[in-house]
């Protein structure tokens, strides 16, 4: 998949694009990442990007021109987003991460800065996506956050496939609770269920304790989640997870549990 990031500072992606999985994803060929800089497409002598906003007003907006030229310059693939991050745009989830990642071969992502960019970028844009209701310096970060979450979802980037399915957000429930060696930590302990071995109880134990976290911190998703369901209830999930949502990547897990319980 490519990436074209159109941004005023390509020198704040260098060490995201050199780390962890995205480092990965790039050697692997599965994801190419080019950053574009307006002002190499700038004609004045000043190499001039932005402008003060017509009407009066604080602050400078971005040109249209370099912004136009920048996007203009790159090659046109089948199924192409143009994205603006912007503060006014859909708030970026996951499952506009799994879209992104299912349905396009080329995400172009525009950087705003200043006070933002002249709207008539707009007849650019296919879509405006958002972090979230604040207000950062530029729009670097936020695309960061995009490519990171659209990367990942690519097959060959993450090993286990089913760490992708088993987490918060992609069954509509935060997820569950997860412990790693030592057994007791300063007093804290891992709760027996999970050193029983007993992959049904185990299974049981984190769908309720998804269903308690996600009531806990984010209401807002159970009642989406049960609305989704059809039927209000609290049941175990559907799906081909086995009765309480138990994937084939949880085995590892509770056998992890089980040397855990023999070893201490």
């Amino acid at each position: 998949m490519r990436f074209d990031i159109v941004t005023l500072f390509p020198d704040c992606f260098t060490s995201v694009l050199n780390s962890g999985l995205l480092a990965k994803a790039l050697a692997k060929q599965i994801a190419q990442v080019n950053l574009i800089n307006p002002r190499d497409f700038t004609t004045d002598k000043h190499r001039k990007v932005d402008d003060e906003p017509y009407g009066g007003g604080v602050g400078m907006l971005m040109k249209p021109e370099p912004i136009f030229a920048a996007v203009e310059s790159l090659p046109i693939l089948p199924q192409r987003e143009v994205i603006l991050m912007s503060p006014q745009g859909q708030t970026i989830n996951q499952p506009l991460l799994r879209e992104l990642a299912t349905n396009y071969n080329q995400l172009i992502v525009i950087c705003g800065h200043y006070e933002g960019v002249d709207d008539r970028v707009l007849n650019l844009v296919t879509r405006e996506v958002s972090l979230g209701d604040f207000i950062l310096t530029g729009g670097e970060i936020p695309a960061m956050a995009l490519l990171n979450g659209v990367v990942r979802l690519l097959p060959g980037t993450v090993g286990k496939v089913e760490s992708l399915t088993a987490e918060s957000f992609e069954e509509g429930l935060l997820d569950y609770p997860q412990y790693t060696r030592p057994a007791n930590f300063r007093g804290w302990k891992v709760p027996d269920v999970l050193l029983s071995g007993n992959h049904a109880a185990i299974a049981k134990w984190r769908y309720e304790q998804q269903i308690q976290r996600t009531s806990d911190r984010r209401p807002d998703l159970l009642e989406k989640w049960q609305q989704q369901r059809g039927n209000g209830e609290l049941g175990a999930p559907s799906g081909d997870k086995g009765q309480w949502g138990l994937g084939t990547g949880d085995k590892g897990a509770e056998e992890a549990g089980e040397q855990r319980k023999q070893g201490e």
